[in-house]
């Protein structure tokens, strides 16, 4: 075991305990079993993907309709709540004033362009 004996562990397991509480230890082992796994899930993840992939060929580019019908969900989402908040302001901004970089309530706003170049 890497050349630890009985002594060397549980100098370890003393030195762990005076940092970190004994009220805390539980808490911590199960965070650190909680990361384990999730980083053996997403190794897995990583290596089923790969072989998915050279499986599915192109058709695995398309998306399925439950995609398709969620993405519809969301931008009809976001067109509704655009318009709420249109609304809201009274109509006295549009989408343009913000792309434009006028001030809002005396805050400048960064113009998208300017910030690519820069």
């Amino acid at each position: 075991m890497a050349g630890l004996g009985t002594p060397e562990i549980l100098i370890i397991l003393v030195v762990v305990l005076l940092l970190f509480g004994s009220a805390k230890l539980p808490q911590l082992a199960r965070s650190l079993g909680k990361s384990a796994r999730i980083l053996k899930a997403e190794t897995k993840g990583l290596h089923d993907d790969g072989s998915e992939d050279a499986k599915a060929g192109p058709a695995a580019a398309e998306p399925s309709s439950e995609a398709r019908d969620k993405a519809a969900r969301l931008r009809e989402e976001a067109a509704r709540l655009e318009r709420e908040a249109a609304a809201a302001e009274g109509g006295q901004r549009s989408r343009g004033a913000l792309a434009s970089g006028e001030p809002i309530e005396g805050v400048p706003v960064s113009d998208p362009g300017r910030m690519r170049q820069g």
